[in-house]
């Protein structure tokens, strides 16, 4: 009784732990087919880099930019203002999971002291 007891207190434990999604606004920006990045206050955050195969959790749930919100820097590609919805990866400084998001007027992380400018 006393093993089963202990058991659930170590199950329970290790379920509150598991992380939970985060929201993350900043730079959300595709400079070249196939890479993808999210800026925030606390750095820049992989979403997918040309040449290895992005998940679909992460590249399918992402917002779409109106075109007046959005910087074409190259070409069709370039950056907007965004909060996602997200799993990290902290030691590899990757999203692994995209749940979902929102664009944001450019001039909301234009005023942000606390992002860098877009790359």
């Amino acid at each position: 009784m006393r093993r089963a007891g202990l058991a659930l207190i170590l199950i329970f434990a290790g379920l509150s732990s598991a992380s939970a999604a985060e929201n993350r606004c900043g730079w959300l920006v595709n400079p070249t087919p196939g890479n993808w990045w999210l800026t925030d206050r606390d750095g820049t955050w992989t979403l997918a880099t040309q040449g290895i195969e992005a998940s679909d959790d992460v590249m399918l749930n992402l917002p779409e930019f109106d075109e007046n919100e959005y910087v074409a820097s190259n070409g069709n590609y370039g950056y907007g203002c965004a909060c996602l919805s997200v799993d990290l990866d902290e030691s590899g400084e990757r999203i692994v999971n995209v749940y979902g998001g929102r664009t944001l007027p450019l001039s909301r992380c234009e005023s942000d002291e606390a992002l860098p400018p877009p790359e």
